[in-house]
């Protein structure tokens, strides 16, 4: 009997919540990613668990447990860190690996092609959205905070017109 005859689909709530435990302990731990988990968004764990994998529970089993926007806390992590395509490959792999690891099955086929497409299309809505360490300025009032030497003054741009 090899290791995947004792892989099941993800069918219940419980299967969402090792799901999300498992991967968890991959991501804090990764050397590219764990940082922002741990030291940026100071991750709860014991909070966080439950929210994912309700969003896990509603996208895998229509359990329609969930009902917050996945992408403004994102946001406001790439607001502080500059989330790179980078950032979203090593998630993707983690999950990808955790998914294959713990189960077999539809279901677990589309928890990955889920989570590649939130991922990607996560990814490409921050491109060109400024962050902490922008060289510019917000627009709505938000100002940019520079770490290091002071930024060279920008040079003097003739009107356009």
């Amino acid at each position: 009997m090899s290791a995947c005859d004792d892989l099941h689909d993800i069918e219940s709530r419980a299967d969402c919540e090792r799901l999300v435990r498992a991967f968890y302990g991959r991501a804090l731990d990764d050397p590219l990613i764990g940082w922002i988990f741990v030291d940026v968004a100071k991750l709860d764990l014991e909070s966080h668990v439950p929210v994912v994998a309700s969003f896990w529970e509603t996208v895998l089993l229509g359990a329609e447990s969930y009902g917050g926007g996945m992408f403004r806390p994102h946001a406001a992590l790439h607001a502080k860190v500059g989330l790179r395509s980078a950032h979203f490959d090593r998630w993707l792999m983690l999950w990808r690996a955790t998914v294959d690891e713990l189960f077999v099955g539809e279901c677990a086929e589309i928890a990955k092609a889920h989570a590649t497409r939130v991922g990607r299309a996560f990814d490409r809505r921050l491109q060109g959205v400024p962050t902490a360490t922008s060289p510019t300025a917000v627009a709505g009032g938000l100002s940019v905070t520079h770490h290091g030497p002071p930024a060279p003054a920008p040079a003097s741009q003739p009107a356009r017109g």
